[in-house]
């Protein structure tokens, strides 16, 4: 297995695996091939795929604001969870993010979405109670559930 950095060639592989990921919340046009490439342009050495015989078997995005980071749409194929993938590429974004500058990262995961929140608990990152997350569309963006 490799760990790398995500290019936008790697986009058609790293959608399929989104698309069959449980608990994966994905929509049209941040998470279109456009959309992804902004991503990439702005945050070109903190995102990571693992792959394995050419396959893309996990990513994960990461990027900053210049104060905070993000990380959004890890996963993992199913057959490949429990070899310490996920926490790879972790530590592969939370490094990138630390030469950066950036000192804390921050995330969002579904309340639905059991394994995804067992594993960010288990990587220390914590639950906030005292926060509410709010957003708003600027265009019509239409969920891409599976």
């Amino acid at each position: 297995m490799v760990i790398r950095n995500m290019t936008l060639d790697d986009y058609d592989g790293v959608y399929n695996l989104w698309i069959h990921t449980p608990g994966m919340g994905l929509n049209n046009l941040d998470d279109s091939k456009a959309g992804i490439e902004r991503y990439l342009k702005r945050n070109p050495v903190t995102c990571f795929v693992a792959e394995e015989k050419g396959n893309i078997i996990g990513v994960i995005l990461s990027g900053h604001d210049g104060r905070r980071g993000f990380i959004h749409h890890t996963a993992v194929a199913l057959q490949y969870r429990k070899k310490g993938i996920a926490t790879t590429l972790l530590e592969h974004a939370m490094e990138a993010l630390k030469q950066e500058g950036i000192n804390k990262a921050a995330l969002v995961t579904f309340e639905r979405n059991e394994t995804g929140n067992s594993f960010w608990e288990k990587q220390g990152f914590t639950k906030r109670d005292d926060l509410i997350y709010r957003n708003k569309n600027i265009q019509d963006l239409k969920r891409m559930d599976t």
